[in-house]
C-alpha cells in the first residue's frame, strides 16, 4: 500500500477524440480570424495553439509545458520519421515532496504533433525576434505563465460551449486514454507521463465503450475459440 498525491480531481476527465479535434480546430481558426482582422495577436494565438497541441501530443502538465526550451527536443534513432523532434526532455517534471523537479524523456508518438512543433520552431517562433531558447516566448522576451495557459484554454472552451469544469490538464488525461485505446502498453504510457505508480495512470484512464467492447470481444473470442483438430503424426 502506498500514498501519493493524486491528480485525479473530478473535473480532470479525458476529452473525447471529437472534443480534442474541435478544440484544435478552434485554436487554428482563432489564428486565421485574428490574422484576417489585421490584429497583431495572431502570433500569440499561433503560439498558444501549438502549445496545446504539445500538451496533448506529449501528455504534459502545464508547468512542464511553460518551462520548455527549443533545445529540449532531440531525434530518436528508433523513430527517424519524426526528424529532430522524436523525443522531448522534460526538465521540470512534478517533484516528490522535498525533492527537486524530476526529469524524464517523452518519446514522440504522434506525427502530426511533431510537424506542428517543427513548423513553430523553424518558421513562426523567429517572428518574435527575442533572444534565448524559451519555447513559448512573450513579446517582452519572457515565458508565458501557467495562468495564461489556463486563461486562454478557458476562453476557447467557453467559446465552444464545453463543460466549464474542463481545464488544460484534461488534455494530459486525453493523451493517456487515447494511447491506451490505440494499443500502447500500460507501462510505456506510465513512463511517458512520469507516474511513479501504475495506479496513478489508471486514475487518468477513461477508455470509451467501443474500446472496452473491442477488448471484451477479443478476450471472449480467445476463450471460446473452437478446439482445433489434433495434428496427425
Amino acid at each position: 500500500m502506498h500514498r501519493s498525491e493524486s491528480e485525479g480531481r473530478p473535473g480532470n476527465r479525458p476529452l473525447s477524440r471529437e472534443e480534442v479535434q474541435a478544440f484544435f480546430d478552434h485554436c487554428d481558426g482563432e489564428v486565421a480570424r485574428t490574422a484576417k482582422s489585421g490584429r497583431k495577436g495572431w502570433l500569440a494565438a499561433y503560439r498558444d495553439a501549438t502549445l496545446y497541441k504539445v500538451v496533448y501530443g506529449w501528455g504534459l502538465r502545464r508547468r512542464e509545458s511553460s518551462k520548455l526550451d527549443t533545445v529540449d527536443w532531440s531525434a530518436n534513432a528508433s523513430a527517424p520519421q519524426f526528424g529532430r523532434h522524436g523525443a522531448l526532455s522534460v526538465r521540470f517534471g512534478k517533484a516528490m515532496r522535498g525533492s527537486p523537479p524530476r526529469r524524464r524523456t517523452v518519446l514522440t508518438t504522434m506525427g502530426w504533433a511533431a510537424e506542428a512543433v517543427a513548423e513553430w520552431i523553424a518558421d513562426i517562433r523567429p517572428l518574435y525576434r527575442v533572444a534565448g531558447t524559451a519555447m513559448w516566448p512573450t513579446e517582452r522576451g519572457g515565458r508565458i505563465s501557467v495562468e495564461h495557459i489556463n486563461a486562454r484554454f478557458a476562453a476557447y472552451r467557453d467559446a465552444l460551449g464545453m463543460d466549464p469544469i474542463l481545464s488544460p490538464h484534461c488534455l494530459r488525461h486525453s493523451y493517456v486514454t487515447h494511447l491506451l485505446e490505440d494499443g500502447f502498453d500500460h507501462l510505456f504510457v506510465q513512463q511517458q507521463v512520469g507516474h511513479s505508480w501504475g495506479s496513478t495512470t489508471a486514475i487518468y484512464t477513461s477508455v470509451g465503450s467501443e474500446f472496452k467492447n473491442t477488448v471484451l470481444r477479443r478476450a471472449l473470442d480467445r476463450a471460446f475459440e473452437p478446439d482445433r483438430p489434433a495434428e496427425s503424426s
